[in-house]
């Protein structure tokens, strides 16, 4: 098991990892971590603590572009393809991260639905966009050193492969058998 902390006397060589054997060698990197309760809510904004931490870790002109509902108390250019919701843009994710000409944002939330069956559910049919592809344009709409906002299964979203770093980790539990929701925050290198 691999072991630093901030204040050790660890060496790293450039790319993070300890010298040492290659079975002995780690990648080492600090970031915060939280784990915060909370109910489950199809729209994932309207929960209060999900609301707050993410209004919370907003910077500057945010996209939102899975919109929803709820509306954040941030600078916020919503997008959301259900007609339903209340958004400044109708367009597919994807349609929207690659069309986009205007100016760069500094904050981008990713709440897309997290599996098939709820895009199907939750966005009254409409499939889900190319989560990678879109990811892959994030870079050209955001903030030299921008922040992305993700929310799903998974920790690691934008990725080290498009300048991205993992500074923050938030476990929102929803108790008994229902998954836990992540949300990862990264930033550009």
């Amino acid at each position: 098991m691999c072991q630093g902390n901030q204040n050790s006397d660890l060496v790293l060589d450039s790319n993070g990892f300890s010298p040492g054997e290659p079975w002995q060698s780690c990648l080492i990197f600090f970031m915060e971590m939280n784990y915060i309760t909370c109910p489950l809510n199809k729209n994932t904004f309207k929960n209060r603590p999900i609301r707050e931490y993410v209004e919370s870790n907003c910077t500057g002109k945010v996209l939102n572009l899975f919109a929803g509902e709820t509306i954040l108390s941030v600078d916020e250019v919503r997008n959301d393809i259900d007609i339903t919701k209340i958004a400044e843009y109708r367009k597919d994710a994807f349609d929207f991260v690659r069309e986009w000409a205007g100016y760069p944002f500094d904050t981008i939330i990713l709440d897309p639905p997290y599996s098939y069956r709820k895009s199907m559910e939750f966005y009254n049919g409409f499939k889900n966009s190319k989560f990678k592809l879109i990811k892959d344009h994030i870079p050209r709409i955001l903030n030299e050193k921008g922040r992305v906002i993700t929310f799903g299964y998974q920790s690691i979203n934008m990725g080290k492969s498009r300048g991205f770093k993992l500074i923050k980790l938030c476990v929102f539990s929803h108790g008994g058998a229902i998954h836990d929701t992540l949300c990862s925050i990264e930033e550009r290198n």
